[in-house]
């Protein structure tokens, strides 16, 4: 019955009259409403992020601070799937609650229940600072300051709920909705983060190729792009299930021992371009570490460079482009 009420949810908020518009003033491009739930009427969109597969952890009750003084939830969901992100702005004359009303109205209509919920200081300790700082504020908001402000002086006065369901397929869907209250000269502010699990697509990339296709690629063009080099998104640590990769990269170097190559890290254009610089730089150089250290390659024969978004493989302005984009390459030297 719960996976019937979810597919239905595209009726119900095309019929509804709080949730069915789309005017104009949106301050970002390219993007649009979430199929499962649509905006709130006369709100306008200022952000917008779509990922085919991602980790995403929601809050799943109160927020506090341990005896060491550090923030912590009561408990949270760590999530896989594709992972929508959407930031709106609307009326100054709606009130938080009329707004969480509504959505509240949506998902129950869909058949999703509720795991938590809560208003103001029922949320915690600085619950709204929390969404602030790590979710959204003009990190993610790319626009002028009034768009993302709402976010900052709304933050005291916010309602949350998260939901969850089963699609008629058996995958579930998780939707947080968090809201924060007009202050001052400011519109009230909406902030959806849906989850919707389903199997990681595989073959995207060729995390697979061996030391011989490695070599190959060297021979052939004097590079070779490999993709089974894994990074938490900002970071720079080598995750283990990176390891048959670099066993194939050391092969491909001890097979050749007259070879050297440069380890050159590359990222898509999301983000600041001088963080991108410097993370690329750190990844190449956390590539030769661990071909050093765990595959005992001779450090002289290696070299870091990490380059951005600078010599992308294709367009970066869809995600199948980015994902291609964020890569190490080997470059003979």
């Amino acid at each position: 019955m719960r996976g019937q009420g979810l597919a239905a949810l595209l009726l119900f908020v095309s019929a509804s009259s709080a949730l069915a518009w789309a005017p104009a003033g949106d301050t970002v491009t390219g993007a649009q409403d979430h199929p499962l739930l649509s905006r709130y009427e006369g709100a306008t969109m200022v952000g917008y992020e779509v990922k085919a597969f991602d980790a995403a952890t929601l809050p799943a009750g109160k927020r506090y601070y341990s005896k060491e003084r550090r923030p912590m939830f009561e408990k949270s969901l760590a999530l896989e799937g594709k992972l929508t992100r959407i930031a709106y702005n609307y009326p100054p004359e709606r009130s938080p609650l009329e707004v969480m009303r509504n959505y509240q109205a949506a998902l129950d209509k869909a058949g999703m229940k509720t795991v938590f919920a809560c208003a103001k200081e029922t949320c915690g300790d600085d619950f709204g600072t929390y969404w602030l700082d790590e979710r959204l504020g003009n990190k993610f908001i790319k626009g002028r300051h009034n768009e993302w402000s709402p976010f900052n002086y709304g933050r005291r006065d916010m309602r949350y709920l998260l939901a969850s369901g089963t699609r008629p397929d058996g995958s579930a869907v998780h939707v947080a909705t968090y809201v924060v209250a007009p202050v001052k000269n400011f519109k009230g502010g909406i902030y959806l983060e849906i989850v919707e699990g389903k199997p990681m697509e595989t073959g995207k990339v060729s995390a697979s190729l061996n030391a011989a296709e490695m070599a190959k690629g060297i021979a052939d063009e004097g590079k070779v792009a490999v993709y089974g080099v894994y990074f938490d998104t900002g970071k720079a640590d080598v995750k283990p299930d990176s390891a048959p990769a670099l066993a194939e990269m050391a092969k491909m170097l001890q097979q050749d021992a007259k070879l050297k190559v440069f380890v050159v890290g590359h990222t898509d254009n999301q983000g600041v371009l001088a963080q991108n610089l410097a993370l690329s730089q750190q990844r190449a150089e956390a590539v030769i570490k661990a071909l050093v250290a765990d595959y005992k390659v001779d450090p002289k024969r290696l070299s870091a460079k990490g380059v951005a978004a600078y010599a992308p493989l294709a367009s970066n302005r869809v995600e199948e482009g980015r994902r291609k984009n964020r890569r190490v390459e080997l470059v003979e030297q």
